[in-house]
């Protein structure tokens, strides 16, 4: 019986041990080939593919046809089932991959059609590029099938991989879109909501557009806010609603960047800056890349780009090509509007827009199919019903012919700053602040990407507009009614040459009067980030790659020194039981940057949250309706919160922390109000603090742990699931500074260069450049990101060649 028992475990073990050779055998089956030859249809002639150490990858081909198939050879061996994420987010299509749970998700994008309309404009968004974008297709198709097993993650969700198609390039292009830009113009539609139900001024005071922080490249600052009297705003005699939501920092998807001209460095150089903060994942949503070939169009006949590129297009993102660098910013410019229509059927009738109804296929993995209606009207699709049997209309830039296109290419053959601000005029992608550099010594700002060409009277707002066809109240009756708008490239001037030499860019107001008008506000930034770089620079009057570096990583927490010293002056004149108290203490002195061990920096920080949120419940509270997170509403409420706790007004105070008034008047000091939400504010502080242990100990670097994970982490068990994540490093930095950084949002990248001076450029990247967890490129180059390390701009030497040669 032993032997017998001894027999079935070792057959057992056998067992077990050829189970997991053949798994992996299988994950190592869907490795990107690096070395050797490979035939591929197409080539007109021979290409090379080289990674440095850390894979970084140099393609050196005869034409941009063949680079472009290249490109897309290596994107899909190492990056499919990102770019298959990518295209399925856009097109509302991931149930059909993870089931009934992404169907939220699918129905909410699935509304915009973007496959739809991707497939209408595959023309236009080719434009005069469209061999470069069959080949890069055909490539991606290529390295697909070149790979000896499907990509690891179809094996994890039983699914096969779909064939790369022309049109998914669009849809690649409209997932940033949906990144960067709010899709379904939900904040303006609460911003609406409230401005029904509050008095004018309570309504504008929380709308103030600025604060002492703001760092415009042109016009002034705005300034805090001016209070209302109390014959203006009374929250005292004001019906109120009882709110209460978890105190958040609301970290939106924008970035960095920065540029000084030939007159701030030692050698009359111009240098950009730049970093995109975004959702961070492992693989990173870049990928780097050097692409050299022959083409006449650039100068010198030849093409010598490096940067990042983005897997699914066909195109370096932001980079330099040795004649011009450049780098992008989310713009935050106001890119939607809703449109209240009285829909009816497809027939036309008086006083009612048409609307067609399409009906949607949701595909989903494991279950039946699900239906869709779309109702669509000249406005956009249709959002919301109204009573009344009206409806909201969407139309946003991303829905129109001509929101995206190639053109970003072109770039890679600019010869000057000239030339490539003549290229930015005709380049659609989501809106972005484009900082450019080159070789003379001169830099830009300019709007790059579409907006909206509104008439006179259809500007952009907080609230709905009315359409030509909807009946409205007397008060809401325009002048003349709102048709539908275009969009246009061209709407803004760039600002060439400053006269300072220095020029940035933090998702802040940039400008004033009639070009704010035109770009909107979509939800700026507070300044404080934008101020803090704009010092920074000012500092530096010569400066060189390694100085930007360091303002990229600044992590100094000056917008929180005046918090600090607002809590210690409440400690002083609490008693030594309060919160307040027991914060300040623990705080102590003031750590001036968000370092990991910074004790003083988590306090401070998660007070002002709570107490801001307090604020925002409290003004919000007289509308009657539930809002969200409503800080998040007003990102410069900074500029109203601050005012407020300097001259504590009875009369704006929240009524929350107001004196209850019994028989007998008031039972408390209403005069301490303040101070009542000051103190509640700090308990809840304490209280979420504390359960972690003393308070002396809650460091930054705790909280602010790197979670950076492959999106199918999730789906393995907890002890497995660090195999698809970086390292969980605590990590510096916070939102209102240079280095943004939070658990799994901060740069995607950082890229200092100047063009001609490649060779001195520095980069950092998260997350490494391949996909798969078995790879020697996964997390290649993540800690020098974490520690701030510098890393070359330039591929290094090379580790591994594969040479494409056309097919027999």
């Amino acid at each position: 019986m032993i032997r017998w028992l001894r027999r079935v475990l070792l057959s057992l073990l056998v067992l077990c041990l050829l189970l997991a050779l053949s798994a992996w055998l299988l994950l190592r089956g869907s490795l990107a080939t690096l070395d050797g030859q490979r035939q591929i249809a197409g080539l007109s002639g021979p290409v090379s593919i080289s990674r440095d150490a850390l894979g970084t990858v140099t393609i050196e081909a005869g034409d941009p046809v063949d680079a472009a198939r290249a490109l897309g050879y290596v994107h899909a061996q190492e990056r499919y089932f990102e770019m298959d994420l990518m295209r399925r987010t856009s097109a509302g299509e991931l149930a059909a991959l993870f089931g009934a749970r992404a169907l939220p998700l699918d129905r909410r994008h699935r509304l915009h059609r973007m496959r739809a309309r991707a497939e209408a404009g595959l023309d236009a968004f080719a434009g005069d590029r469209r061999a470069e974008l069959d080949a890069y297709t055909a490539g991606v198709n290529a390295g697909l099938a070149a790979l000896r097993v499907r990509p690891w993650p179809y094996l994890l969700l039983r699914q096969r991989p779909q064939p790369w198609t022309a049109a998914d390039a669009v849809l690649t292009g409209d997932a940033m879109y949906f990144d960067l830009q709010d899709a379904d113009d939900a904040r303006a539609l609460s911003l609406w909501k409230l401005q029904q139900r509050l008095p004018p001024a309570l309504f504008a005071l929380l709308g103030h557009d600025g604060s002492v922080w703001d760092a415009p490249l042109l016009g002034p600052s705005r300034g805090d806010a001016r209070l209302p009297g109390a014959d203006a705003v009374d929250l005292r005699t004001l019906p109120t609603r009882a709110t209460a939501a978890p105190a958040d920092e609301a970290l939106a998807p924008g970035s960095n960047n920065f540029a000084v001209a030939a007159a701030h460095t030692a050698d009359g150089r111009a240098i950009v800056a730049d970093d995109m903060h975004l959702a961070l994942r492992a693989p990173n949503l870049w990928f780097r890349v050097r692409l050299r070939y022959a083409d006449p169009r650039a100068p010198g006949g030849r093409v010598d780009v490096t940067g990042f590129s983005l897997p699914g297009l066909p195109a370096v993102i932001v980079g330099s090509n040795t004649h011009v660098a450049w780098g992008f910013t989310n713009a935050y410019a106001d890119t939607a509007d809703l449109f209240r229509i009285a829909p009816c059927a497809a027939t036309p009738a008086p006083g009612c827009a048409p609307v067609r109804v399409q009906r949607e296929t949701i595909a989903v993995a494991g279950d039946a199919a699900q239906t869709l209606e779309v109702r669509e009207s000249a406005y956009g699709p249709l959002i919301e019903d109204l009573p009344g049997g009206q409806a909201l209309a969407l139309r946003w830039t991303a829905h129109l012919p001509g929101a995206l296109n190639l053109g970003l290419d072109d770039f890679a053959r600019a010869r000057d700053l000239d030339d490539a601000l003549g290229m930015a005029a005709h380049i659609a992608v989501p809106a972005q602040n484009l900082l450019i550099a080159d070789a003379n010594g001169r830099i830009a700002w300019r709007l790059l990407g579409p907006l909206p060409q509104r008439t006179a009277g259809c500007e952009a707002g907080a609230r709905v507009l009315p359409s030509a066809s909807a009946p409205f109240d007397a008060q809401e009756r325009p002048a003349a009614p709102c048709p539908a708008w275009r969009i246009s490239t061209q709407l803004v001037a760039p600002l060439s040459d400053p006269a300072d030499g220095r020029l940035w860019t933090a998702n802040n107001r940039l400008v004033d009067g009639p070009l704010l008008a035109t770009l909107g506000d979509g939800g700026y930034a507070l300044g404080a980030r934008a101020l803090q770089i704009r010092e920074d620079l000012q500092r530096l009057e010569r400066t060189d790659e390694h100085g930007l570096l360091a303002v990229q990583l600044d992590d100094r927490a000056i917008f929180l020194q005046r918090w600090w010293a607002l809590l210690q002056h409440e400690a002083r004149e609490a008693p030594a039981s309060s919160a307040v108290a027991a914060l300040a203490k623990a705080a102590g002195h003031l750590n001036s940057r968000a370092s990991v061990d910074s004790v003083s920096f988590r306090i401070v920080r998660r007070w002002r949250l709570a107490v801001q949120d307090r604020i925002a419940q409290g003004l919000v509270a007289p509308a009657g309706i539930a809002i969200d997170k409503p800080a998040s509403l007003f990102p410069q409420l900074e500029g109203v919160t601050w005012p407020l706790l300097q001259q504590r007004p009875v009369h704006l105070l929240p009524r929350r922390f107001a004196c209850a008034t019994g028989p007998r008047g008031p039972a408390c000091d209403d005069g301490a109000g303040w101070s009542r939400l000051l103190e509640d504010a700090a308990e809840e502080t304490r209280r979420e603090l504390a359960a972690s242990g003393p308070l002396r100990k809650r460091t930054w670097g705790e909280q602010n742990t790197a979670a950076i994970c492959h999106p199918l982490a999730s789906a393995l068990p907890a002890r497995f699931r660090s195999w698809l994540c970086m390292p969980p490093d605590p990590l510096p930095g916070a939102g209102d500074m240079p280095r943004v950084q939070a658990p799994a949002f901060g740069a995607s990248e950082r890229m200092v260069v100047s063009p001609g001076h490649e060779g001195d450029g520095l980069v950092h990247m998260p997350g490494g450049q391949s996909g798969h967890p078995l790879s020697p490129f996964w997390g290649a180059g993540h800690a020098d990101w974490v520690h701030g390390r510098p890393t070359p701009f330039l591929p290094g030497p090379a580790r591994h060649t594969l040479r494409l040669v056309p097919a027999r």
